[in-house]
């Protein structure tokens, strides 16, 4: 699974298709911009006239470079959009992510698949690869306190791209993407095959930093894993036993508790002013989208409403309608869940 199909992205994809690998899940929610083109060699002009989904054309042109490969585009946010069972499925994740908070998303979601991962990032002529993986080399553990403060903050290319131009300075990212990107597919190929790489080789507990201008690079010592970190949660789903996700939720908990520990499901909101109540219905992450795109609210922040919020349904939910689906949940997700006293793990089907 590769998550980001900008300049990072399509140097992996070239890369990994080149060197015989076959199988793929593309992840990214943009278009394709004039701006990518002159450093995404899997983009063309018309796919920027015709409004295309970048990693659609990514599927569609690594099919092009061999036509046996299977290519499936996820054309979604990968915090929320990407079940946990999905990852499972995975021999190994490859961010080309442009923000701390994906990537703490991604670390938090390999880990509880016991899944390896290889970062990679890149800004102006510099780049950076890591490896991180369960009881290895842990993102979450690597941050600083005021990075942590700033997850949530996301840094596109493009604004990135806008700001330097305005200084007056070039913002080239298509060597340093080329260079960070041939890293990161080695990496993973390391992992898809062992034969090709040991522990010792391995960029887990290391770091490879580029640098351009300069023309250097080096290997550092960058290993963080701290026992006591909650991001190493293993989830383990019951063998043989699964939920329907566009079934009704609470009609298949039974006596137990659906534990929603990624986010929660909002059921109204209030106007902090006039008191007036708006029923969202939707998880969390969306009820925003749900503010902005409502004539009565759209002029107005979210600070100005009070949400009320579930964390915890079970049978008695108050809306036994809904699905896993209508709760927040991805496709191919795991659920927690709290039965007869014991926290277990269910896939979703």
């Amino acid at each position: 699974m590769v998550v980001g199909c900008g300049a990072l992205g399509n140097e992996v994809l070239k890369n990994l298709v080149l060197m015989g690998v076959e199988r793929f899940w593309i992840v990214d929610f943009d278009k394709v911009e004039r701006h990518n083109l002159s450093r995404s060699v899997l983009f063309r002009l018309n796919d920027v006239q015709s409004g295309r989904y970048k990693a659609e054309v990514a599927a569609e042109r690594l099919r092009e470079y061999n036509p046996s490969v299977e290519a499936v585009p996820l054309v979604c946010d990968f915090c929320h959009g990407v079940g946990l069972g999905l990852i499972m499925d995975m021999d190994v994740l490859i961010s080309c992510v442009d923000n701390r908070w994906t990537r703490y998303i991604i670390n938090r979601k390999c880990m509880r698949a016991g899944k390896m991962w290889v970062d990679g990032g890149i800004y102006g002529l510099e780049g950076t690869a890591r490896v991180f993986g369960y009881g290895r080399n842990c993102y979450a553990c690597s941050l600083a306190p005021q990075s942590r403060e700033q997850l949530r903050q996301r840094f596109s290319c493009a604004t990135a791209i806008r700001r330097a131009e305005q200084n007056g300075s070039a913002f080239t990212t298509a060597i340093a993407a080329s260079v960070t990107g041939a890293v990161q597919a080695q990496e993973a190929l390391k992992i898809l095959s062992p034969a090709l790489g040991d522990g010792e080789t391995s960029l887990a507990g290391k770091m490879f930093y580029y640098e351009g201008e300069k023309m250097s690079g080096r290997l550092v010592r960058f290993s963080a894993y701290d026992e006591d970190c909650p991001e190493h949660e293993r989830w383990t789903p019951e063998e043989g036993r699964t939920y329907r996700i566009h079934a009704s939720a609470s009609g298949q908990l039974g006596g137990a508790t659906l534990r929603l520990r990624d986010f929660a499901f909002v059921d109204r909101v209030e106007d902090k002013v006039s008191g007036e109540i708006f029923r969202p219905m939707l998880p969390d992450y969306r009820v925003e989208e749900y503010i902005k795109g409502n004539p009565r609210t759209s002029a107005r922040l979210m600070s100005d409403f009070y949400q009320h919020s579930l964390t915890e349904l079970d049978s008695g939910f108050p809306y036994p309608e809904l699905d896993f689906r209508a709760l927040g949940y991805a496709e191919r997700d795991v659920v927690e869940i709290m039965e007869e006293g014991r926290i277990k793990y269910i896939k979703l089907i």
